[in-house]
């Protein structure tokens, strides 16, 4: 059950950060202004708190862990969101990075 609560927050976290930065890029990219980038640095400043709410006390492990979800993440918004199409070379990293989350975060450690 602690992993499945880990992965969730991990989940909420990554649409937090990602949708803020995606809509602090709209609203100063795509021009469509300062209430979308306001939104997305409120986003940003959520994803900070969601971030609180892991198990680990140890930021550098759940901030490193994180790494592998962002880029995961990242690739699926940039498909729902932007139309991306990753190739496979994207989808393997992705993959990699996913499994170094889930050793840093989810191994035994004995104490």
């Amino acid at each position: 059950m602690l992993v499945a609560r880990s992965v969730a927050l991990f989940a909420v976290a990554a649409l937090f950060e990602i949708g803020g930065a995606w809509l602090v890029w709209q609203g100063l990219r795509e021009h469509r202004g300062w209430l979308w980038a306001g939104a997305g640095v409120l986003a940003l400043g959520l994803y900070g708190v969601v971030a609180t709410f892991q198990h680990d006390d140890d930021f550098g492990r759940v901030l490193a862990a994180y790494g592998g979800i962002f880029v995961a993440g990242s690739l699926a918004w940039g498909m729902a969101a932007d139309g991306y199409r990753p190739d496979r070379f994207d989808i393997i990293g992705a993959l990699i990075c996913l499994a170094g989350m889930a050793v840093i975060m989810y191994a035994p450690r004995g104490h």
